[in-house]
C-alpha cells in the first residue's frame, strides 16, 4: 500500500466533521435566538407590564415599546390594563334622612394608575382580574349609598322645584367615600360617581305625591292671601279716592250752591228795589209753587195770602190792567 493510499481516506472524513461544525452552529443560532425571543417583551399603549421572579413582582414596566426580563421560568410577565372602566352598582333599596325608602342606581367610572405601588396593589388584591374588582366596587358603592342617602331628605332627591334637589352633593359624598376605600385597599383610583337611575317604591311614591300637593295647596294658600291683600288694599285706595273726590264735588256744589245764592239774592234785591208789588207777587207764586203740586187738594181763602195775589194782582197797578189780569 502506497502513500497515495492514506491520503483520500483522511479528506474524506473532514467534509462530515465541517458539516456537523455548520448544523451545530445554526442549533446554537436558532437556540439564542429563541433565548432573545423568549426575554423580549413588548408593553402595549394603555397597559403596564408587571415582572414577576418566582411569583413575587419585581418591577413595574410603564413606557409603551420593547423590554427585556429572564427567561422563564425565571421571570414572567403580567399585563394590566389602565384604561377607564365603569361599574354599575346594580339597583339598590336606600332610605333617606325623612324614613323614606328609593331605589337607587349610581355609576363608578374607575381605573388604576400609572405608577407601581397601586399597580402592584391591584395585582394582589384581585389576581389582576377586571370583573373581580367590578364586583367590589359594586359592593362598596351599595354601602355607600345606603350610608350616603340617610344625610339626604326625599324632597332633596325628588323634586319639581331644581333649587331644592340636592343630587349632585350625593355624588359628590359617594365620590368621596369610595375614592379613598378603593384605592387603599385595591389600588384603583376613582375617576367619577354619579346617580343613573332613581326611582320610588309605591309606598314612598304615594307619601311623595301627598307631600308635593300639600306643598302645592300651601302655595296656592299663600298666592290667594297675596292676592286678598292686594285687593284689599285696591279697593281701600279707591274708596279714599272715592271719599276725596266726593268731598271735593261736595264743596265744589256747595260753592256754586253759594254763589247761586248770592246772585238769586241780589237778583230778587234788585227785582225788589225796581218792582216791590211784583217781587211779593212773584214771590207768593213761587211759595204756591213750592206748595201745591199735581197730587194736592186744598181748600183755602182766596183773601188770604198767598192767594190774594191770584186775586188782588200786583198792588199800584192801574183798575183796568187788574180786570184784565183777572
Amino acid at each position: 500500500m502506497g502513500p497515495s493510499d492514506h491520503h483520500h481516506p483522511a479528506a474524506g472524513s473532514a467534509t462530515p466533521t465541517r458539516g456537523l461544525r455548520w448544523r451545530q452552529l445554526a442549533a446554537a443560532l436558532v437556540v439564542l435566538a429563541a433565548g432573545l425571543a423568549a426575554c423580549m417583551l413588548q408593553v402595549h399603549s394603555g397597559e403596564a407590564v408587571v415582572i414577576t421572579r418566582f411569583g413575587a413582582p419585581v418591577r413595574v414596566l410603564l413606557q409603551p415599546g420593547l423590554a427585556w426580563r429572564l427567561p422563564p421560568p425565571f421571570e414572567s410577565a403580567i399585563a394590566v390594563d389602565l384604561r377607564l372602566r365603569t361599574t354599575s352598582s346594580g339597583l339598590q333599596d336606600v332610605g333617606t334622612r325623612d324614613g323614606l325608602r328609593v331605589i337607587m342606581q349610581s355609576y363608578v367610572a374607575w381605573q388604576v394608575p400609572a405608577d407601581a405601588v397601586h399597580i402592584t396593589r391591584f395585582l394582589r388584591a384581585v389576581q389582576n382580574q377586571p370583573e373581580e374588582a367590578a364586583r367590589q366596587i359594586a359592593t362598596f358603592t351599595g354601602s355607600a349609598m345606603e350610608t350616603g342617602s340617610s344625610s339626604f331628605a326625599l324632597n332633596n332627591l325628588v323634586n319639581t322645584d331644581a333649587s331644592q334637589l340636592r343630587i349632585s352633593q350625593l355624588e359628590q359624598k359617594l365620590q368621596q367615600q369610595l375614592a379613598p376605600q378603593l384605592l387603599d385597599s385595591y389600588g384603583i383610583r376613582v375617576v367619577d360617581v354619579g346617580l343613573e337611575r332613581l326611582t320610588l317604591p309605591a309606598v314612598t311614591l304615594d307619601a311623595t305625591v301627598a307631600r308635593m300637593r300639600a306643598e302645592r295647596d300651601t302655595i296656592a294658600a299663600e298666592r290667594t292671601a297675596a292676592g286678598n291683600e292686594q285687593a284689599a288694599a285696591i279697593q281701600a285706595d279707591a274708596a279714599r279716592d272715592a271719599r276725596i273726590q266726593r268731598a271735593d264735588a261736595s264743596a265744589a256744589a256747595a260753592e256754586i250752591e253759594a254763589g247761586s245764592r248770592v246772585e238769586a239774592a241780589r237778583i230778587y234785591a234788585g227785582a225788589y228795589q225796581s218792582a216791590p208789588e211784583l217781587y211779593k207777587t212773584l214771590r207768593s207764586l213761587d211759595t204756591l209753587n213750592g206748595v201745591v203740586n199735581n197730587g194736592s187738594r186744598l181748600i183755602l181763602r182766596t183773601d188770604a195770602a198767598p192767594f190774594r195775589a191770584l186775586v188782588d194782582g200786583p198792588t199800584g197797578l192801574p183798575a183796568g190792567h187788574t180786570a184784565k189780569g183777572k
